[in-house]
């Protein structure tokens, strides 16, 4: 049975502690590597180990670190199937959407190739007689990112170019879950010319996130994952004192309007709701059916689903993967149980599928509910599978009233032929990511990610603008070479 190491000092590590996990492949539904679980000693030898690599890594100039990255970004795009397979084999998704997490991750490390740029400061001459103030952002030491299971490579990409560009040091915990992307991450960081000890990988479950929480020496966490374990790890790493920026639960929305295009929304739709089998922070879980289009979308959507191509690693027809692990594909399936029990009608039921020649996998179809209402337990949660909701709204003050009530608000979208429709849901919705007959709406890389309310818990969105504030810090110095100075007992004033 292979063992997936730590990786620390640069050196690779099989741990201190005596706990392991087991790594599954979800189609064959098989256990294929073990990891283990970080002790304390473990914690404290990573964190020793970025201690001591940041003072030289933080006064590496900002153009080598973006030398760093742009080898690093080339080693990725050489290696990018194969990241992808790696990613199939542990989540379960199949190889072309693993390209995609791929590919939007790789677009963060070529916004992070222009640090340089990113971290110029402000200058201001003669704010008063002989004096002139300048502003500069610094690294801020030791930080983590904690990352999930879903997107093993995209959503560590996220963090680690911005962090390290900045002339931070870091340590990752992926998921226990997939953690071999993370160590192929490190490998290319490696080969890129990243010293020993910035870049450290630590596997664990939540011994490890609390060492980390609460390590003196770490300074800022970043996490993306469901909305409990978010607003733990914000409110424990600020208790500790620490920056955090912690990412939590959706229930993403879509709008389709009477006016909308039928057949194009149904495709997006299909994608946005199944694609990845659901596991996605900004699937569409819910589509809120406005007017008299209704009976249509559902029908069109209940004939779609039920062609869907379910199939495993490079099948190129295969639209999505199996689910993670059996104990969520359990979860989802009870859900969905719970859905019939409180009212909502099953047009398609994914619960009794079995794939071929793959009997064990964690497979789990496409399910579709409609006459869904808001005081159904599928409505109200986040089910994180391949199950879409159909609300049936009757205008769209209606729809916008039930998107702005519900505790999530991390990505809504609307479909629509009506700019003016379209700028008032922009204007007025009260989500952090927002599409215009896009259905999932996650930014660019040189913009930030990232909800309000229950999906975000920290001042800071994620990557882009926002990625590099929350990794560093800002110093203001105001400079003057005076002939002589005087002394002055009221408040400093600019003459």
């Amino acid at each position: 049975m292979k063992t997936i190491p730590h990786l620390i000092a640069g050196e690779l590590h099989a741990g201190q502690g005596s706990r392991f996990a087991d790594v599954y492949n979800p189609a064959l539904g098989e256990v294929i590597a073990r990891v283990p679980l970080a002790s304390d000693d473990d914690i404290n030898a990573a964190v020793a180990a970025a201690r001591r690599a940041f003072p030289a890594w933080a006064e590496t100039s900002p153009l080598k670190r973006a030398r760093v990255m742009f080898k690093f970004k080339a080693l990725l795009e050489d290696n990018a199937q194969k990241l992808a397979e790696i990613i199939s084999q542990e989540h379960g998704k199949v190889v072309s959407d693993a390209m995609g997490e791929v590919t939007r991750g790789l677009e963060v490390v070529e916004f992070a190739c222009g640090i340089p740029q990113l971290l110029k400061g402000e200058f201001t001459e003669q704010v008063g007689s002989g004096i002139d103030s300048h502003s500069l952002r610094q690294p801020l030491g030791v930080v983590a990112g904690i990352t999930p299971f879903n997107f093993p490579a995209m959503v560590p990409l996220w963090m680690i170019p911005v962090a390290l560009a900045c002339g931070n040091t870091f340590i990752l915990k992926p998921s226990e879950r997939d953690p071999s992307a993370a160590m192929f991450l490190a490998k290319l960081l490696k080969q890129a010319g990243l010293p020993d000890g910035v870049f450290n990988v630590l596997h664990g479950d939540k011994q490890a996130v609390d060492g980390l929480l609460t390590h003196p020496d770490v300074q800022a966490i970043s996490f993306v994952g469901s909305t409990p374990i978010a607003q733990y790890i914000y409110e424990t790493g600020a208790r500790h004192g620490k920056r955090v920026q912690a990412l939590g639960g959706a229930k993403n929305h879509m709008v389709v309007m009477p006016d909308a295009d039928l057949d194009g929304t149904v495709e997006a739709l299909i994608g946005a709701a199944y694609g990845s089998a659901g596991e996605r922070c900004m699937a569409i879980s819910v589509a809120l059916a406005v007017g008299d289009i209704a009976d249509a979308l559902v029908e069109k959507l209940a004939a779609r689903a039920r062609q869907l191509k379910i199939g495993v690693g490079n099948d190129a027809a295969a639209e999505m993967g199996p689910l993670v692990t059996r104990v969520h594909q359990q979860k989802v399936a009870g859900y969905i149980d719970q859905g019939v029990d409180e009212g909502a009608k099953l047009v398609v039921d994914g619960r009794g599928y079995r794939h071929t020649g793959y009997e064990n996998g964690f497979f789990l179809g496409p399910s579709l509910f409609d006459n869904v209402t808001p005081e159904m337990t599928i409505y109200r949660e986040e089910i994180f599978g391949p199950v879409l909701s159909i609300v049936r709204v009757p205008d769209f003050d209606t729809a916008v009233q039930l998107i702005n009530s519900h505790q999530y608000a991390n990505g809504t979208s609307i479909f629509t032929r009506s700019g003016a429709a379209a700028r008032e849901f922009g204007h007025r919705i009260q989500v952090g990511m927002v599409g215009v007959n896009v259905p999932i709406p996650v930014p660019m890389a040189f913009h930030s990610f990232g909800g309000w309310k229950a999906s975000l818990f920290g001042d800071h969105h994620m990557h882009g603008p926002e990625g590099v504030r929350f990794y560093t810090r800002m110093k203001t110095i105001t400079t003057r070479w005076p002939d002589k100075l005087t002394a002055e007992f009221v408040m400093p004033t600019m003459k």
